[in-house]
């Protein structure tokens, strides 16, 4: 890392990969603390900088809040250290800038702008740390002419394509459950962070990462341009089936719910031709190749419901397992705690919360067999690190801490952890 004081041991980070890099993240809501929660989770000093008071507007979100408390919080900012600067004040810059000098990497998802604004701007930042990396996420990017138009996950959804293709094709446009854009564009931003914490290796400097919702969600948009541009086609909605991608559906079963069977590959379709007691339709010329069951789809989408229907799914599960056809229940939060595969992977993990009690949540992933992730707390109180960053990282004095919390520049010093 070769930075000039590199962070130090603490109860609440762990020695992996990325436990020689400080981090600052500026950032707020998901894009930018996805990718901050990334680093921390394998071992990066990630410190959140929050405005004195306030703190990440996600504190507040999250649909159950028991005690008042936000379940989301504990996850995203989890591994992270929480301080309070007013970045909007000259002051509050300069403690900024003061970090950046001992840091390797500032995240931020402001919209472009605003950190120049703030006189925070990359070359701002290089000036006083040569060798840091800033990573920026936004809903267009740093240029162009849609750069300074204000742009959530959504919007980079929708502009990159996955709205248009998800759904069923009777209703509008749909969206996943979930904020795939704002995560798509996080994990896309962290990567190439990594990347270019490795090519500062080789040149000694620091350089900016441009990570764009909408690039981000069309960089896993499959071959959706080549198509329309060299065949004339449009993907549109096609709800549970990817077209001419058979068998692979939701198939009913006598248990009242749906299991998922993926038998497209030639193989795997032969498989699933003798466990339905049809292995007369693998040579079938109307199934035998991928290309002809594309082209009776719900035809051979019908037959296996018909057949899947009749059994019930611990029953079709078997069936399937002993005949090594891929199929999976569908999970929600209640299976998968259950789950054996989940418990044996620790997938899920218990935290402890000082105000909630033990959580639990998704564990880190990718697994790395010699320097893996871990989750060593839940999102910090606002506040918690003030003391620690102010006073032992950065050298400030506890007189002149007082005075930069009456006027509003950072937090009152005095927090602790909860």
């Amino acid at each position: 890392m070769n930075a000039i004081d590199p962070p130090s041991p603490s109860s609440e980070r762990h020695a992996g990969p990325l436990s020689d890099l400080r981090v600052i993240e500026m950032g707020q809501l998901i894009a930018g603390p996805f990718c901050g929660q990334l680093m921390a989770d394998f071992g990066a000093e990630v410190i959140k900088v929050e405005q004195p008071g306030a703190g990440d507007p996600m504190r507040e979100w999250g649909r159950e809040k028991p005690h008042g408390q936000s379940l989301w919080w504990p996850v995203i900012a989890r591994n992270k250290k929480s301080i309070e600067v007013n970045a909007r004040v000259p002051e509050g810059q300069e403690i900024i800038l003061d970090l950046v000098r001992r840091s390797d990497v500032l995240i931020e998802n402001f919209r472009p702008g605003t950190m120049e604004k703030w006189g925070l701007g990359y070359d701002a930042l290089a000036a006083v740390n040569p060798r840091l990396v800033m990573v920026r996420v936004s809903g267009y990017g740093q240029t162009g002419p849609y750069s300074k138009k204000a742009g959530y996950g959504a919007i980079g959804e929708a502009m990159g394509g996955l709205r248009y293709v998800v759904g069923d094709p009777s209703n509008p446009p749909s969206r996943a459950g979930i904020s795939i854009g704002d995560t798509l564009a996080a994990t896309f931003a962290c990567l190439g962070g990594i990347m270019a914490i490795h090519a500062r290796e080789r040149t000694g400097r620091g350089q900016m990462v441009d990570s764009a919702i909408y690039e981000a969600v069309l960089a896993v948009m499959e071959n959706l341009v080549t198509e329309y541009d060299t065949g004339g086609y449009i993907r549109e909605r096609t709800g549970a089936i990817l077209p001419q991608i058979a068998p692979s559906n939701v198939y009913p079963t006598r248990s009242g719910v749906f299991v998922l069977i993926a038998a497209n590959q030639d193989t795997v379709f032969r498989r699933l031709a003798d466990a339905m007691g049809r292995p007369d339709l693998a040579t079938d010329p109307r199934y035998a190749t991928h290309t002809e069951r594309g082209q009776r789809q719900s035809e051979l989408d019908a037959m296996i419901a018909d057949w899947t229907s009749g059994l019930d799914r611990e029953e079709l599960g078997r069936i399937l397992d002993s005949h090594g056809v891929p199929r999976g229940d569908i999970f929600r939060a209640p299976e998968m705690l259950e789950d054996a595969h989940f418990k044996a992977r620790d997938a899920i993990v218990e935290v402890a919360h000082a105000r909630l009690g033990m959580l639990k949540m998704q564990n880190v992933a990718p697994r790395l067999s010699e320097t893996p992730g871990r989750v060593t707390h839940a999102g910090p109180e606002l506040g918690q690190h003030n003391a620690e960053i102010f006073e032992t990282l950065l050298g400030y004095g506890r007189d002149d801490l007082d005075e930069l919390a009456r006027r509003g520049v950072v937090g009152d010093g005095r927090r602790e952890a909860a």
